[in-house]
């Protein structure tokens, strides 16, 4: 293509804002795990390049080495690959090439650069909401197709805002479990003004008093791990307690409907508890017309008055969204489950790849992903402008 159309065919695209963040700056700080003599192509193109092709709905290492050969001459430009004066060509990688760097990356520091630039991203994007705090839940996800060296399948735990930007995420050890990983997780984040969510394995007196001695708040749920907690919650008065908020919804094939009671109790056995929460909830099937009733039981920091009742009922139910909006959305829209990638780090690195895609198409308020995808995979601009690159 001549340049005068190729300049063209590119400003009938969207242009990305002068203020926009750039992934590439986020990535230059990496430590780049090839020797010197082989490399050809600069480490921020080469996963820069990865991060388009998953945001244009790439499943696999195959799918990111097509969108990159199928990309025009302007975007491989853009992205960084090198230009050859002699022929005028821009050279591509062999899908081998991005395969090998991406299975041999530093898994914590690639982690932390994708989220770095999310956060960064999202500054921009915040709204103003009732309450000052921001709410982050915490759950693990197992690659199921995975495999580690021991044999094992490889195991992530994340933490997203309620509002779907992934903030944090670390591989949990072979030997190890999603509760010894907590605090690691979000050691290193800003967590003061932060209410953090999770579920019962992660409701431990260690981690409560962590939370709190960092500033962060928490609503932790009481399972049949703590006994002793679980059987002071249920012999408070609740029948003499008013209902804090209602709350009546219906889809999937059901009917719910949730009271939500709070109460301020001093003597709770869990590290800064200030309320006691229950959680009544009605589920009626409407193919089979059958009710089940459940009672759910928690404690939070949150001293009274620090929030409404509706706010916390939807800190509760908002916890969900990192199963059902992030990784879910892995599974359904990105294969991840069905994916048999086991070179080295490269698991976890699609994985961070494809929660770097989640979170911007959140960001932009995207909410079908795979239609996102579609989207942005008819414009090669389009992937780029979403990573600020110019």
């Amino acid at each position: 293509m001549s340049p005068g159309l190729e300049q063209l065919a590119r400003t009938s695209s969207p242009q990305p804002l002068p203020d926009a963040v750039d992934l590439v700056p986020f990535l230059a700080g990496l430590p780049d795990p090839r020797s010197r003599r082989g490399r050809r192509f600069p480490l921020t193109a080469l996963i820069a390049a990865a991060a388009a092709g998953v945001l244009a709905g790439a499943r696999s290492m195959t799918a990111i080495s097509e969108w990159i050969s199928d990309a025009p001459r302007w975007a491989l430009l853009a992205l960084g690959f090198p230009f050859d004066p002699f022929t005028r060509a821009v050279t591509v990688p062999h899908p081998t090439t991005v395969m090998r760097l991406l299975s041999r990356l530093n898994g914590d520091a690639f982690d932390t650069s994708v989220t770095t630039f999310l956060q960064a991203r999202a500054r921009g994007k915040q709204t103003k909401e009732g309450c000052r705090l921001r709410a982050v839940a915490v759950d693990g996800k197992q690659l199921r197709g995975s495999r580690t060296a021991d044999g094992k399948a490889v195991w992530l735990l994340a933490a997203m805002e309620h509002s779907g930007t992934v903030i944090a995420q670390r591989e949990i050890d072979a030997k190890s479990n999603e509760t010894s990983a907590f605090i690691p997780l979000l050691d290193g984040l800003a967590l003061k003004d932060t209410l953090v969510t999770a579920d019962a394995a992660h409701t431990q007196h260690a981690n409560g008093r962590w939370l709190r001695e960092h500033g962060a708040h928490y609503i932790a749920v009481v399972k049949g791990n703590h006994p002793g907690l679980l059987r002071q919650l249920r012999k408070l008065p609740w029948a003499d307690i008013p209902v804090d908020h209602k709350d009546r919804t219906k889809g999937r094939g059901r009917l719910e409907v949730r009271h939500l009671k709070t109460v301020t109790f001093r003597h709770l056995d869990y590290p800064g508890a200030r309320q006691a929460l229950r959680v009544m909830r009605w589920r009626k099937d409407l193919a089979s017309k059958k009710i089940t009733i459940e009672r759910l039981y928690f404690v939070t920091s949150l001293p009274p008055g620090a929030a409404t009742g509706e706010q916390i009922a939807g800190w509760i139910r908002g916890h969900w969204k990192i199963e059902n909006q992030l990784h879910h959305v892995r599974d359904t829209t990105f294969a991840e489950d069905a994916s048999t990638t086991r070179s080295g780090s490269l698991p976890r690195v699609m994985a961070s790849l494809r929660n770097l895609a989640i979170s911007i198409f959140r960001q932009d308020d995207h909410t079908n992903i795979a239609a996102a995808c579609r989207y942005t995979a008819r414009d090669p601009q389009r992937p780029l402008t979403a990573l600020g690159i110019r």
